[in-house]
Formats: C-alpha cells, structure tokens, sequence
C-alpha cells in the first residue's frame, strides 16, 4: 500500500492532541470548575423550595438566571435538589428539619437527613409586631407623613430599568418601635423566607456576643484554635476575626477557583478552608473582607458545646425564640457546622426583629440578651478599616481618609446595617429610632440604591 502523505499524518495528529485538549478540558471543568455552579443551584434551589416555600419555575427565571446553564430536579418525596451540567459535575442538595439545606458531600444524603432538630417555640399572638403577628392598633404618630412614606415604598419596587432588574421582594420599616410601614412582592408574604446572605454574618456576631456574656468565650483572648497555637496565627484574637482584621490570607472572590465558593459549594467543613490558611499579615494591621472568618467564629461557637444538638438548638434558644424569630432557619454544611457567613433565612418581620433587638442595645422586653456595650462596639467601624466596617455589622462613619464620604452619605452618620448579597439589608437608625428592612434578587449591584431608598424613608418620619 502507498505511504500517506506526511500532511496527512500531521493532521492526523494535530486532530487527536486537539481532542486531547478537550477531553483534558473536559475533565477540568467537571471536576475543578462546574461543581461551584451545580453546588450553587443545588443549594439554593433546594433552599428556596423547601425553606421558604417558592416555586421552581420562578427559580431558574429569577434567582438562577446568572447560572442559566445549569439544569435541577426538584424530588419533593424525599426533599432533594439536583443539580448539573449535560450530566457532568452532578450535585444534590438535602432538606432537613429544622436545619435547612446542605449539599451532600463527605456524607451519604440518607444520613445527611436523619440530621435533625426540632424547636419548641410558641405560636404567635395576635398581639402588635414585634411580641406578636397582629395589626398595629394606633394612628400614625405625629409628623409621620403618610403619603410621602408609602410613596418611598412603592417606589422600592419598580423597575425604572428594565435591562437591570431590583426585583425587590420585601420592606419593612419599623419607627419607635412599631412597624409603620410594610410591602411584599407578587408571589411573596409575611410567611415567606428570605435568604440574608452576609447578613448573616451579624448574626454570628450576636451569638458569639451571647457567649461572650456568659463568660465562655473572651473577645480579646487569642482565639481557641488549636492548631494555631504553635504559629504566629495564635496572637489571631476573637475581636481581630469579628473585625475582619485577622491578617489571614483568604480571598473574599466568588466564581470557580475561589476561596469563598469553594468554602460553601464544594467541601464538607466550610471552616477548614479558612482555618488553614496562612498569615499574609499581622493580626490587627490589615482590614480584609472575609467570610472565612465568619465560618470560623461558627466553628468556635461549635466548639463551645458539649453535643452536636445543643450547638444546633443554641441560636434558637439564646436568640430566635427570645425576640419572636419563629421563621428563622441557620443552614448548615455538610459538617454540621453553621455557614454562619451566608445562610439564615427568615421572614422580612423576623429579620426586622433582629434589627430592632441591637436598637434597642440587645435589650428585648426588658431581658439583656446581648451584653451591656457589644452594639457598641459591634458598630464601632474597626480602626484598619476605610471607616465602613465595624465588628460583623457595617458602619456608616466617614472614611478616614476622605471626612466627607460614608457609605451612605444621605443617611445619619451613626446609623449601621447588616448587609448581604443582592441587596439584603437591615439598617439601624439610632438617632431615628428606626430600622429599614430591604430584601431582594437584585443580581446587578447598580440596580438598587440603598442610600437613596433609606434617605425618602427617613425623610417621611417624624424628625428626630
């Protein structure tokens, strides 16, 4: 037989290292890059049907749209989201009582499930928000303008763009007190959860705050890490992580490849991913974002407890059930571990609750739930910081650098929020005796305006 031609076997060539290519990217992306997507779908999916009660077709329409390429199933029998890509990279996520959803990774989903807990908590009254679920009963105090202040509202739900979407879901507003004024979005009420995303991350302050007051945990203490103690990691104190100043090398990005989706899509204990990480500076000198420490300090809260069941029943019963937060739901990772960075729901009303308890300097119906002077010093903004950020709560004091600019330059210098991902907020207005609830889907950050939204509201109460 006649020899091919050399461009023949070359082209033979060129066409198998090209395959080679793909099949090597391929693989890459179903084992390094898709898992943070299908993880994401997966989780989320299975927390929006199962928590807070929401449709699947609206999902993938609304809530998932960024992540367009990635197909779920909803298995409402035995409470199951899966997720992937043309088959690759599969996910599934698991619901259990009382504690949500996590993915299942490190453990089977069967033994996953029958991970529960459950929580006595009363029903509610019909009395007023916030010891009950009823109906304020009193006019609008004088100097509340009424017109001016459901306008402020109603305007937090349009959509003056519709190529970059608010899709606000909830406000609430709470004045001296009492709620004052309140809306829902089509498809969502009083009932539904929402997720706080970072918001989240001031509720891990409050609990750490709790044991604080109890003596268990010392703010300015190194922090009980064993495996710090030997390294300069050990001079890492409590206050440096609820700062955000702990000097740990952690990269606040999300996407494939990143710390912080790697932490809560893709591994079992969130906590290790940031618990191993090295110094990049020393303690107490460098500001830096990071929800690795949040997860850390959930970590140490784990560790204060005996049993894995009293460290699931403590939010509950040291905080939830004490202010009325019947609805809210702290999810877990796979570990048991609360994602104390990203994952409680609750209602708007529960969320407003919260907000109203550090108003109210963590003093709840005349019960010190938080001890004396940590609001304080949780919006104290943290001295390596731009002035932005206190202790697990963001400030809203002038920059340092830059006297004339606050992160919202409309509204009170001593007012402080909760902030979370795709808009979520709760603001504390203390010289307003105000808290400002804002919950959405609000994918393009530009969308939404906070500062001007916040600014109408305050301007419709009565002056201070």
């Amino acid at each position: 037989m006649p020899e091919k031609p050399a461009s023949s076997r070359l082209r033979r060539r060129l066409l198998l290292g090209l395959a080679l290519v793909l099949l090597a990217a391929v693989v890459f992306a179903a084992g390094w890059v898709l898992p943070t997507a299908t993880g994401y779908v997966a989780k989320n999916a299975c927390s929006a049907v199962f928590v807070a009660g929401r449709e699947p077709d609206r999902l993938g329409v609304e809530d998932l749209a960024p992540q367009w390429y990635v197909s779920f199933s909803v298995d409402r029998e035995r409470r199951r989201v899966h997720a992937s890509v043309l088959g690759l990279a599969g996910r599934t996520a698991v619901h259990r009582d009382g504690l949500g959803c996590t993915l299942a990774i490190g453990a089977a989903a069967d033994a996953l499930q029958a991970q529960t807990v459950a929580f006595s908590h009363a029903p509610p009254s019909d009395a007023p928000w916030p010891a009950g679920e009823g109906e304020r009963l009193v006019a609008d105090p004088p100097g509340l303008d009424r017109a001016a202040l459901d306008a402020a509202v109603a305007a937090a739900f349009t959509e003056p763009n519709p190529d970059s979407l608010r899709r606000t879901r909830a406000v609430v507003v709470v004045h001296r007190g009492a709620i004052v004024a309140e809306r829902h979005a089509d498809g969502f009420d009083r009932a539904t959860r929402h997720l706080g995303w970072s918001m989240s991350k001031s509720v891990t302050g409050a609990l750490v705050g709790i044991l604080v007051g109890r003596g268990l945990l010392s703010r300015d203490a190194p922090a009980p890490v064993p495996a710090w103690a030997a390294d300069s990691r050990r001079a890492i104190t409590l206050d440096h992580l609820l700062r955000m100043s702990s000097g740990l090398e952690f990269e606040e990005r999300y996407g494939p490849l990143a710390d912080a989706t790697h932490m809560l899509f893709e591994v079992e204990d969130a906590a290790d991913i940031a618990l191993a990480k090295p110094l990049a500076h020393d303690p107490d000198t460098v500001f830096a974002y990071s929800s690795g420490t949040s997860n850390i300090l959930s970590w140490i809260v784990r560790n204060q407890f005996p049993a894995l069941a009293d460290y699931h029943r403590f939010p509950h019963e040291a905080l939830f059930a004490p202010i009325g937060m019947r609805s809210a739901v702290f999810e877990t990772d796979p570990s048991g571990t609360f994602l104390g960075s990203s994952f409680v729901y609750a209602t708007a009303r529960d969320w407003a609750r919260f907000g109203l308890l550090y108003l109210q300097d963590g003093v709840w119906d005349g019960r010190r739930l938080l001890p004396e002077g940590w609001v304080e010093y949780s919006r104290t903004p943290t001295r390596t910081g731009p002035g932005d950020y206190a202790a697990h709560f963001w400030a809203n004091a002038a920059d340092p650098a830059d006297p004339a600019k606050r992160r919202l330059p409309h509204v009170p210098a001593d007012a402080y929020q909760a902030s979370g991902f795709q808009g979520q907020a709760v603001l504390v207005v203390p010289s307003r005796d105000a808290v400002i609830v804002r919950l959405g889907m609000t994918h393009d950050r530009a969308a939404w305006d906070l500062d001007g939204f916040a600014a109408a509201v305050l301007a419709a109460l009565p002056p201070a």
